[in-house]
Protein backbone atom coordinates (compact mmCIF):
# COMPACT_ATOMS: atom_id res chain seq x y z
CA UNK A 1 0.00 0.00 0.00
CA UNK A 2 1.37 3.93 -0.97
CA UNK A 3 1.64 6.35 1.42
CA UNK A 4 -1.12 7.90 0.30
CA UNK A 5 -3.17 4.50 0.34
CA UNK A 6 -1.78 4.06 4.52
CA UNK A 7 -2.37 8.17 4.87
CA UNK A 8 -6.36 8.08 3.75
CA UNK A 9 -6.81 4.93 5.81
CA UNK A 10 -5.93 7.00 8.79
CA UNK A 11 -7.83 10.28 8.33
CA UNK A 12 -10.95 9.42 9.66
CA UNK A 13 -9.76 8.94 12.58
CA UNK A 14 -7.12 11.65 12.82
CA UNK A 15 -10.08 14.27 12.05
CA UNK A 16 -12.37 12.69 14.45
CA UNK A 17 -9.01 13.42 17.15
CA UNK A 18 -8.62 16.83 15.99
CA UNK A 19 -12.03 17.95 15.97
CA UNK A 20 -12.63 16.75 19.41
CA UNK A 21 -9.26 18.40 20.64
CA UNK A 22 -9.76 21.63 19.27
CA UNK A 23 -13.34 22.12 18.93
CA UNK A 24 -13.76 23.11 15.38
CA UNK A 25 -13.90 20.84 12.24
CA UNK A 26 -12.48 23.93 10.25
CA UNK A 27 -9.61 23.77 12.41
CA UNK A 28 -8.99 20.36 12.19
CA UNK A 29 -9.17 19.74 8.76
CA UNK A 30 -6.27 22.33 8.45
CA UNK A 31 -4.03 20.04 11.14
CA UNK A 32 -4.59 16.81 9.25
CA UNK A 33 -3.16 18.10 6.53
CA UNK A 34 -0.16 19.86 8.15
CA UNK A 35 -0.09 16.22 9.51
CA UNK A 36 0.14 14.78 5.88
CA UNK A 37 3.48 17.21 5.04
CA UNK A 38 4.71 16.39 7.66
CA UNK A 39 4.79 12.52 6.83
CA UNK A 40 6.30 13.60 3.31
CA UNK A 41 8.57 15.65 5.07
CA UNK A 42 9.98 12.96 7.32
CA UNK A 43 11.21 10.54 4.73
CA UNK A 44 11.77 13.36 1.62
CA UNK A 45 10.20 10.79 -0.69
CA UNK A 46 6.82 10.39 -2.12
CA UNK A 47 6.62 6.82 -0.69
CA UNK A 48 7.18 8.11 3.00
CA UNK A 49 4.53 6.34 4.78
CA UNK A 50 5.80 2.96 3.85
CA UNK A 51 9.24 3.44 5.87
CA UNK A 52 7.45 5.05 8.52
CA UNK A 53 7.26 2.21 11.49
CA UNK A 54 3.75 2.09 13.20
CA UNK A 55 2.67 4.87 11.18
CA UNK A 56 -1.05 5.00 13.15
CA UNK A 57 1.65 5.87 15.71
CA UNK A 58 3.36 8.47 14.61
CA UNK A 59 0.57 10.43 12.71
CA UNK A 60 -1.24 10.20 16.41
CA UNK A 61 1.44 11.85 18.15
CA UNK A 62 1.78 14.59 15.22
CA UNK A 63 -1.41 15.59 14.91
CA UNK A 64 -2.31 15.84 19.04
CA UNK A 65 0.67 17.88 18.90
CA UNK A 66 -0.44 20.01 15.83
CA UNK A 67 -3.68 20.29 18.54
CA UNK A 68 -1.63 21.27 21.25
CA UNK A 69 0.25 24.07 19.53
CA UNK A 70 -2.94 25.80 18.61
CA UNK A 71 -4.63 25.24 21.61
CA UNK A 72 -1.45 26.65 23.37
CA UNK A 73 -1.49 29.74 20.92
CA UNK A 74 -5.29 30.50 22.13
CA UNK A 75 -4.16 30.36 25.71
CA UNK A 76 -0.78 31.54 25.82
CA UNK A 77 -0.91 31.48 29.89
CA UNK A 78 1.18 28.86 30.88
CA UNK A 79 0.03 26.42 33.35
CA UNK A 80 1.53 25.50 36.09
CA UNK A 81 3.61 22.46 36.52
CA UNK A 82 2.17 19.47 38.08
CA UNK A 83 3.87 17.84 41.29
CA UNK A 84 4.08 14.17 40.54
CA UNK A 85 3.25 13.59 44.17
CA UNK A 86 -0.11 15.66 44.31
CA UNK A 87 -2.40 12.85 45.19
CA UNK A 88 -4.98 12.09 42.68
CA UNK A 89 -8.13 13.23 44.73
CA UNK A 90 -11.78 11.41 44.21
CA UNK A 91 -12.23 12.82 40.83
CA UNK A 92 -15.42 11.43 38.62
CA UNK A 93 -14.87 8.03 37.32
CA UNK A 94 -13.66 8.44 33.31
CA UNK A 95 -17.03 6.42 32.37
CA UNK A 96 -19.18 9.09 33.77
CA UNK A 97 -17.11 11.49 31.81
CA UNK A 98 -17.58 10.10 28.85
CA UNK A 99 -21.38 9.70 29.13
CA UNK A 100 -21.28 13.65 29.88
CA UNK A 101 -19.86 14.38 26.98
CA UNK A 102 -22.46 12.56 24.62
CA UNK A 103 -25.37 14.00 26.99
CA UNK A 104 -24.10 17.50 26.56
CA UNK A 105 -22.61 18.07 23.45
CA UNK A 106 -21.96 21.25 22.47
CA UNK A 107 -22.23 22.89 25.49
CA UNK A 108 -19.22 20.22 27.12
CA UNK A 109 -17.17 22.03 24.53
CA UNK A 110 -17.56 25.08 26.37
CA UNK A 111 -15.79 23.38 29.67
CA UNK A 112 -13.32 21.95 27.19
CA UNK A 113 -12.68 25.45 26.24
CA UNK A 114 -11.82 26.51 29.60
CA UNK A 115 -9.20 23.61 30.19
CA UNK A 116 -5.12 24.22 29.95
CA UNK A 117 -4.64 22.70 26.69
CA UNK A 118 -2.18 19.94 28.18
CA UNK A 119 -5.07 18.81 30.59
CA UNK A 120 -7.61 19.16 27.33
CA UNK A 121 -5.65 16.74 25.44
CA UNK A 122 -4.97 14.51 28.57
CA UNK A 123 -8.36 13.94 28.70
CA UNK A 124 -9.99 13.85 25.26
CA UNK A 125 -6.72 11.30 24.65
CA UNK A 126 -7.75 8.99 27.60
CA UNK A 127 -11.28 9.55 27.99
CA UNK A 128 -12.60 9.89 24.87
CA UNK A 129 -10.06 7.23 22.86
CA UNK A 130 -9.08 5.22 25.12
CA UNK A 131 -5.16 5.94 25.02
CA UNK A 132 -2.75 4.35 27.57
CA UNK A 133 -1.28 6.87 29.85
CA UNK A 134 2.08 5.83 28.59
CA UNK A 135 1.42 6.98 25.06
CA UNK A 136 0.00 10.35 25.77
CA UNK A 137 2.92 11.25 28.22
CA UNK A 138 4.74 10.26 24.58
CA UNK A 139 2.62 12.95 23.43
CA UNK A 140 3.04 15.64 25.71
CA UNK A 141 6.70 14.72 26.47
CA UNK A 142 5.90 14.13 29.95
CA UNK A 143 5.72 10.96 32.49
CA UNK A 144 2.28 9.07 32.28
CA UNK A 145 1.89 10.22 36.21
CA UNK A 146 1.95 13.09 35.55
CA UNK A 147 -0.07 12.40 32.17
CA UNK A 148 -2.68 10.90 34.30
CA UNK A 149 -2.72 13.89 36.62
CA UNK A 150 -3.55 16.40 33.81
CA UNK A 151 -6.41 13.87 32.83
CA UNK A 152 -7.75 13.90 36.20
CA UNK A 153 -7.62 17.44 36.85
CA UNK A 154 -9.41 17.92 33.88
CA UNK A 155 -12.27 15.36 34.54
CA UNK A 156 -12.40 16.97 37.70
CA UNK A 157 -13.42 20.23 36.33
CA UNK A 158 -15.66 19.10 34.24
CA UNK A 159 -17.16 17.04 36.64
CA UNK A 160 -17.59 20.25 38.92
CA UNK A 161 -20.65 22.31 38.08
CA UNK A 162 -19.44 25.29 35.77
CA UNK A 163 -20.68 28.44 36.61
CA UNK A 164 -22.59 30.11 34.75
CA UNK A 165 -21.17 33.78 33.24
CA UNK A 166 -22.04 35.80 29.40
CA UNK A 167 -19.31 34.03 27.55
CA UNK A 168 -21.01 30.52 28.30
CA UNK A 169 -24.52 31.81 27.74
CA UNK A 170 -23.70 33.12 24.14
CA UNK A 171 -21.94 30.12 22.94
CA UNK A 172 -24.51 28.41 23.87
CA UNK A 173 -27.19 30.66 22.42
CA UNK A 174 -25.01 30.70 19.27
CA UNK A 175 -24.64 27.51 19.14
CA UNK A 176 -28.36 26.49 19.42
CA UNK A 177 -29.41 28.86 16.22
CA UNK A 178 -26.58 27.73 14.36
CA UNK A 179 -28.24 24.51 14.79
CA UNK A 180 -31.98 25.71 13.86
CA UNK A 181 -30.56 27.27 10.51
CA UNK A 182 -28.50 24.39 9.39
CA UNK A 183 -31.65 21.93 10.63
CA UNK A 184 -29.29 19.99 12.89
CA UNK A 185 -32.22 18.04 15.26
CA UNK A 186 -29.93 16.03 17.10
CA UNK A 187 -27.89 18.70 18.11
CA UNK A 188 -30.79 21.13 19.09
CA UNK A 189 -32.16 18.53 21.53
CA UNK A 190 -28.68 18.23 23.27
CA UNK A 191 -28.79 22.13 23.85
CA UNK A 192 -31.67 21.95 25.30
CA UNK A 193 -33.05 21.62 28.88
CA UNK A 194 -35.69 18.25 29.19
CA UNK A 195 -38.23 20.59 30.21
CA UNK A 196 -37.57 23.86 27.96
CA UNK A 197 -40.54 25.87 27.12
CA UNK A 198 -40.95 28.74 24.67
CA UNK A 199 -43.21 31.21 25.58
CA UNK A 200 -44.06 34.75 23.66
CA UNK A 201 -45.29 38.41 25.51
CA UNK A 202 -48.16 39.84 24.00
CA UNK A 203 -47.08 41.93 21.66
CA UNK A 204 -45.41 38.74 20.30
CA UNK A 205 -48.06 36.67 20.31
CA UNK A 206 -50.06 39.37 18.16
CA UNK A 207 -47.13 38.99 15.45
CA UNK A 208 -47.82 35.42 15.00
CA UNK A 209 -45.94 33.34 17.41
CA UNK A 210 -47.26 31.17 18.97
CA UNK A 211 -48.04 31.47 23.11
CA UNK A 212 -46.56 28.37 24.24
CA UNK A 213 -44.52 25.28 23.28
CA UNK A 214 -43.72 22.73 25.79
CA UNK A 215 -40.87 19.89 26.22
CA UNK A 216 -37.41 19.84 24.62
CA UNK A 217 -38.72 17.50 21.40
CA UNK A 218 -41.15 20.09 20.19
CA UNK A 219 -38.94 23.21 20.84
CA UNK A 220 -36.81 21.36 18.78
CA UNK A 221 -39.17 20.73 16.21
CA UNK A 222 -40.14 24.36 16.12
CA UNK A 223 -36.50 25.91 15.80
CA UNK A 224 -35.27 23.15 13.32
CA UNK A 225 -34.48 24.32 10.42
CA UNK A 226 -35.49 27.76 11.23
CA UNK A 227 -34.49 31.17 12.06
CA UNK A 228 -32.92 31.63 8.82
CA UNK A 229 -32.52 35.46 9.30
CA UNK A 230 -32.26 35.86 12.95
CA UNK A 231 -29.14 37.86 13.56
CA UNK A 232 -27.36 38.22 17.15
CA UNK A 233 -28.22 40.61 19.74
CA UNK A 234 -27.48 41.27 23.35
CA UNK A 235 -31.31 41.80 25.04
CA UNK A 236 -29.87 44.10 27.76
CA UNK A 237 -26.74 42.30 28.65
CA UNK A 238 -28.01 39.18 27.86
CA UNK A 239 -26.53 37.60 24.68
CA UNK A 240 -30.22 36.68 22.47
CA UNK A 241 -30.84 36.48 18.46
CA UNK A 242 -33.41 38.91 16.97
CA UNK A 243 -35.34 39.70 13.62
CA UNK A 244 -34.70 42.65 11.75
CA UNK A 245 -36.50 44.87 9.70
CA UNK A 246 -34.98 47.72 7.86
CA UNK A 247 -32.56 48.02 10.45
CA UNK A 248 -34.75 47.61 13.46
CA UNK A 249 -35.23 44.37 15.58
CA UNK A 250 -39.23 43.11 15.35
CA UNK A 251 -39.12 40.62 17.64
CA UNK A 252 -36.38 39.50 19.75
CA UNK A 253 -35.75 36.23 21.29
CA UNK A 254 -34.89 35.81 25.29
CA UNK A 255 -32.58 33.02 26.24
CA UNK A 256 -32.72 31.66 29.53
CA UNK A 257 -29.49 29.32 29.34
CA UNK A 258 -28.56 27.60 32.78
CA UNK A 259 -25.16 24.86 33.23
CA UNK A 260 -24.99 25.32 29.08
CA UNK A 261 -28.51 24.06 28.31
CA UNK A 262 -31.31 25.70 27.16
CA UNK A 263 -34.25 26.61 29.64
CA UNK A 264 -36.36 29.03 27.69
CA UNK A 265 -36.76 30.77 24.98
CA UNK A 266 -39.07 33.99 25.38
CA UNK A 267 -40.59 36.13 22.00
CA UNK A 268 -40.70 39.50 23.08
CA UNK A 269 -42.01 42.31 21.01
CA UNK A 270 -42.63 44.53 23.68
CA UNK A 271 -41.55 47.92 22.45
CA UNK A 272 -39.56 48.66 25.83
CA UNK A 273 -37.92 45.62 25.28
CA UNK A 274 -36.39 46.00 21.55
CA UNK A 275 -35.40 49.24 22.64
CA UNK A 276 -32.49 47.43 25.17
CA UNK A 277 -31.90 45.65 22.16
CA UNK A 278 -28.16 46.04 20.29
CA UNK A 279 -26.33 44.14 17.42
CA UNK A 280 -23.66 41.86 18.69
CA UNK A 281 -20.93 40.10 16.23
CA UNK A 282 -20.89 36.30 16.65
CA UNK A 283 -17.81 36.21 19.15
CA UNK A 284 -18.38 39.46 20.94
CA UNK A 285 -19.27 39.36 24.87
CA UNK A 286 -19.90 42.17 26.78
CA UNK A 287 -17.33 41.95 30.44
Amino acid sequence: MDATARFEAERSRLLGLATQVLGDRGEAEDVVQQAWLRMHRAEGTDAAGDAIENLPGWLTTVTTRLCLDRLRARTPVPSADLDESEPLGTAPDPADAVALADSVGVALQVVLDRLPPRERVAFVLHDSFGFEFATIAEVLDTTPTAARKLASRARARIGQPQPEDRLARWEVVDAFMAAAREGDFERLLALLASDAAVSADEAARLLGTPERIQGAHDTASFFNGSAQAALPVFVGDRPGAAWFQRGRAQVVFDFEVVDGRVHAITFRADPDVLATVARRAGAERRT
